[in-house]
């Protein structure tokens, strides 16, 4: 199936989807039956372009690549806002790729909504709209008869809610841990190692693992995004962020890590989402682990989930969490899901 696509947000993650899209065409068409148009794509900062005819994404990659400006592409309309390009470019699918908002989720929630009340598929890696409002998308994608696929806003590229409600369809989730942050966990290896705080943060910033602002991970924010969309989705809860206990790692220190390395044990960022009394609850916290539990041994800035159902208990998974290639690879996945469904129309 050919689908029209539209781009929101061109940075890292929407890039690696593209370098995916030109290098792999003919293989995904060949092998799944997918072929793509993109018609549009826009950007806060690089601008926008749009043609119903299509556009040369290579030439787009090229382009953002040398000058950093959309606006340098030949032809096409020029200039049109975010939700003008969602509602004029003629798309059946909205790629969503900007920054993740986690206060009101804006501007990702209002691009999700208008594109699914305009028709529009949507796939995204964007955490902020799903987690503070995934019950309210669904719905509305159900409504509208449209695909609602967030793959990357967990694990990135590796297949965390995929993995849950295709590969283990049908069984019940009772409980979710895992360790859903690079950042912190690349952080709290070093310190393990003898370095300070402060060391460790300015490290991962020269590695590119952490912002100039590093809030979002040292103080949990991110993972607990990630554990209320794992809570919410896979288990069915009505987890709110503002809800979920959270703890980071500012008050841990290298004398904490190696008391705890003297006793067999090691100390990590855990997410965990349970059932208690009938409810689904979900808390981001420090836990110090024994050497036999496999969070322990998930070091660098690796990812890992693991999953207890009512017929396997602890089946895990550990891969990237972050990084625009692997995020690219999570929207193709969706897309290609996508592709199936629409297939088995």
């Amino acid at each position: 199936m050919k689908f029209r696509l539209a781009l929101i947000g061109f940075g890292n993650v929407a890039q690696g989807l593209a370098k995916i899209l030109v290098e792999k065409r003919e293989y995904l068409r060949r092998n799944f039956g997918f072929d793509y148009r993109v018609v549009a794509v826009a950007d806060i900062m690089k601008g926008s372009i749009m043609s119903k005819k299509g556009l040369d994404l290579g030439r787009l990659l090229s382009i953002a690549k040398e000058t950093g400006s959309l606006r340098d592409y030949p032809g096409g309309v020029r200039g049109r806002s975010s939700i003008d390009t969602i509602r004029e470019a003629n798309a059946d699918v909205l790629v969503e790729a900007t920054w993740t908002n986690l206060k009101d989720g804006e501007p990702g929630l209002t691009h999700i909504k208008t594109a699914l009340n305009e028709g529009l598929h949507v796939v995204t890696t964007n955490k902020g709209p799903i987690a503070l409002a995934y019950h309210e998308l669904a719905a509305l994608a159900r409504r509208k008869r449209r695909h609602l696929r967030f793959e990357g806003t967990v694990l990135s590229g590796t297949p965390a809610i995929n993995l849950a409600t295709e590969a283990l369809g049908g069984s019940t989730i009772n409980s979710i841990r895992g360790i859903l942050n690079g950042t912190t966990n690349y952080m709290l290896g070093e310190m393990e190692e003898g370095r300070t705080y402060d060391e460790a943060l300015n490290m991962a910033r020269e590695l590119g693992y952490a912002e100039a602002d590093p809030s979002g991970d040292v103080e949990a924010w991110d993972p607990a995004a990630k554990i209320t969309i794992l809570a919410n989705v896979l288990m069915g809860g009505e987890v709110k962020l503002k809800e979920v206990r959270r703890e980071g790692i500012t008050g841990i220190s290298h004398s904490d890590l190696r008391e705890a390395r003297s006793t067999g044990s090691r100390i990590k960022l855990v997410a965990k989402a349970y059932r208690d009394e009938g409810r689904i609850k979900a808390q981001v916290v420090p836990e110090r682990l024994p050497d036999c539990d496999l969070l322990s041994h998930v070091s660098g800035v690796l990812n890992a989930m693991i999953l207890s159902t009512e017929v396997q208990s602890d089946i895990a998974i550990i891969g990237p969490g972050a990084g625009g290639d692997s995020a690219g690879y999570a929207l193709l996945s969706d897309l290609l899901a996508l592709n199936r469904a629409c297939c088995n129309c």
